[in-house]
């Protein structure tokens, strides 16, 4: 591991230090050297219910580094929930990907077994790096899983449902701003076109948005460019398109101080997780007259999905609770303009209400 890589691990005392900043209930390891799993599952807050997150499986350079994924994501999920007004706390796990070859299916039912110990106060679910299979194999060993295949489930892809609630968290923002019921003409750029942002493109361009996008996987761009009738550019280009909403559906920590101060955005909404560079950012854009919608309330479609789902195995009941995103944004952009806070603070405000 060379210098730079290494100054970049926080220490573990630092991590304790800013799980409990967080007021974190649990933090569970598991390490099974048999199937080689290496895990850590982290659960925030249960007041409202037992916790839901994803399972991410990931080659992490540090275990340090996969402790403050999971603190950051799990933080994220009780606020996301909590907005929402799902009866679910917030929780995430992380798998460190083992070196080398290894089984597989032996490692996600040894994580099976690990999700079980902890008698239904978390419930697993796919995340970056786990699919459905992952799924349906811990499935074999727990029944607080979501999106397995097997009798009796009715669990489906949620990556709709996150596209459907940024959308719908859109129109919100265009509704506050431009006092408009309609997209026609706002031109969108969307960074990041997998499943959510494919989707988004497809929602956005139906109701009359123009829409530019980017994405390092070509084969995601040409599907998009074809099926949707959007416009693209290279992934370095993106942020400087022309547009009255910019919307980051990739990684995290693409809106930078650097962009906020170069885009022509008036709205910033996207569904990517933990966009914000620095934890100072929503005043920056506030200076600059800049609509910020926080990820952890906007990308929640996914999360109700899952939790409607899971609870009721009913479908039916998504679509409605996906929507009521669009009045939770509206809310939280009339306090914000009436407080003077920004629309992130605002959030905060608004789940914490909900644990008190």
């Amino acid at each position: 591991m060379n210098s730079t890589i290494k100054n970049r691990i926080p220490r573990y005392n630092t991590l304790i230090r800013y799980a409990k900043m967080l007021r974190f209930g649990e933090i569970h390891t598991k390490i099974d050297p048999t199937t080689g799993l290496h895990a850590i599952i982290a659960i925030h807050n249960t007041k409202l219910g037992p916790a839901i997150g994803g399972c991410r499986f990931y080659s992490y350079k540090a275990a340090e580094l996969a402790l403050k994924d999971v603190l950051r994501l799990s933080y994220g999920m009780t606020l996301k929930a909590a907005a929402c007004g799902l009866p679910h706390g917030g929780a995430k796990a992380v798998i460190l990907k083992p070196h080398g070859d290894f089984d597989r299916t032996a490692l996600f039912r040894s994580f099976g077994d690990f999700v079980n110990e902890l008698n239904g106060r978390y419930i697993t679910a796919v995340d970056v790096g786990s699919t459905v299979e992952d799924m349906t194999t811990i499935f074999e060993r727990t029944p607080f899983v979501i999106g397995a295949k097997g009798p009796g489930r009715v669990d489906e892809d949620p990556s709709p449902s996150t596209a459907k609630g940024v959308f719908r968290a859109i129109q919100a923002a265009i509704k506050f701003r431009w006092n408009r019921d309609d997209c026609n003409g706002i031109r969108v750029a969307i960074q990041g076109v997998g499943h959510v942002g494919y989707t988004l493109a497809k929602l956005l361009s139906a109701q009359g948005a123009k829409v530019t996008i980017s994405d390092i996987n070509q084969d995601n761009v040409q599907k998009c460019v074809k099926e949707c009738g959007v416009s693209s550019v290279l992934p370095h280009e993106i942020e400087n398109v022309e547009c009255d909403i910019f919307s980051p559906c990739a990684m995290g920590g693409t809106v930078t101080l650097d962009l906020i101060n170069r885009t022509h955005a008036k709205i910033i909404a996207g569904a990517a997780n933990n966009q914000l560079a620095h934890h100072q950012n929503p005043h920056a854009m506030l200076a600059r007259d800049i609509i910020y919608l926080p990820d952890f309330l906007i990308n929640a479609g996914g999360l109700i999905n899952a939790a409607m789902t899971y609870t009721y195995q009913d479908l039916s009941m998504v679509d409605k609770k996906v929507d009521h995103i669009y009045d939770v944004v509206l809310t939280m952009l009339e306090r914000a303009k009436a407080s003077g806070k920004t629309p992130a603070a605002v959030a905060e405000e608004m789940a914490f209400e909900k644990l008190m």
